[in-house]
């Protein structure tokens, strides 16, 4: 490429970057990772795309064949693999056409014979939250961080990867997912999304011990942070924040942590509470619990439509509309 494109070159990759969360990027290159490793086990190419062996690919994947394991990947995984390996194939300049009756006959069988109803996160509701909140130690600064994680979490509807994304002011790192802004009435909370920018407000709470904004305010003041990622990593045995942005997972690892600590869910073994738990539970608690029109949590959570706003609801009346009584019967 001639010199004095390179820059452009180096800006248009920055943009390609910009196109995927850095989540979706790992699951890409990982997924790229685990079909080539089974072509060279059975001595294929997986280059140029062979509709074929992608087909037996996904065979292999939904029988076990495909993992050490010989633990068949559910539907989701496989459909998760194959987008995976169409973007792969897409950069590389050579398009793997998914409608070829090779991936396409053989994924509609796999979904026919594997597909299951989608397996819910367990919500948590308010008394579960205050409840998990207490098991962590206030005078810690992991504790302080925790405490404000979780809050910010459930009252903003925010997922795990928007928790660990914030900044504590606008474009203070590439890394970056949003910011916030601390006001007097709330929080605002600034997120870029997969469809662009949108604003989730917090208000203050009832309590300063249940208040999200107090939360923050508080670990913001004893971690001494004055710019750049909110939520970071405390060292030096719990006597340091450093500079570096919280892993995603570890909101996940704090959810079913602080709830196997408080005990919610106690009726069920250890492992299925650690099995139903995850980051997800805390936008499942606020859909399920805010008394308030719909419409509301739906914008709170930016999802498109109220019937995945709905999927959320685990408390909701399904049969508040009777369309039997409503016909005459």
């Amino acid at each position: 490429m001639p010199a004095h494109l390179e820059r452009l070159a180096d800006r248009a990759r920055g943009y390609v970057e910009a196109a995927s969360s850095a989540n979706t990027r790992r699951a890409y290159a990982s997924d790229w990772k685990h079909f080539t490793a089974w072509c060279r086990r059975q001595n294929l190419t997986p280059l140029p795309p062979d509709p074929q062996v992608v087909g037996l690919y996904i065979t292999a994947c939904a029988s076990g064949a495909a993992t050490a394991d010989r633990k068949p990947n559910s539907v989701t995984t496989i459909e998760r693999r194959l987008s995976s390996l169409s973007w792969n194939y897409a950069q590389r300049g050579t398009p793997l056409d998914r409608k070829d009756r090779h991936v396409a006959t053989v994924l509609a069988g796999i979904r026919n014979t594997h597909a299951a109803p989608p397996r819910q996160k367990e919500a948590v509701f308010p008394e579960d939250l205050i409840a998990m909140i207490e098991t962590l130690d206030r005078g810690t600064l992991r504790g302080l961080r925790d405490r404000a994680m979780l809050l910010v979490g459930f009252a903003g509807g925010l997922r795990r990867s928007e928790i660990v994304g914030l900044d504590l002011g606008r474009d203070q790192t590439e890394d970056g997912r949003g910011w916030i802004e601390i006001l007097d009435k709330g929080l605002l909370v600034t997120l870029r999304g997969k469809t662009g920018w949108r604003e989730v407000e917090i208000g203050r709470g009832s309590a300063d011990t249940t208040c999200p904004v107090v939360a923050v305010e508080t670990w913001i003041k004893f971690a001494r942070i004055a710019k750049g990622p909110l939520f970071r990593r405390v060292r030096g045995q719990g006597k340091d924040v450093g500079p570096d942005r919280l892993n995603d997972r570890e909101v996940a690892r704090l959810v079913k942590k602080a709830a196997l600590a408080a005990g919610v869910r106690g009726d069920l073994s250890e492992d299925d509470r650690a099995e139903k738990f995850s980051g997800h539970s805390l936008r499942a608690g606020l859909a399920s619990s805010a008394e308030v029109d719909e419409r509301y949590v739906q914008k709170q959570l930016g999802h498109a439509s109220a019937e995945m706003t709905r999927k959320y609801q685990r408390r909701r009346d399904r049969f508040r509309v009777n369309l039997t009584k409503a016909s005459g019967l």
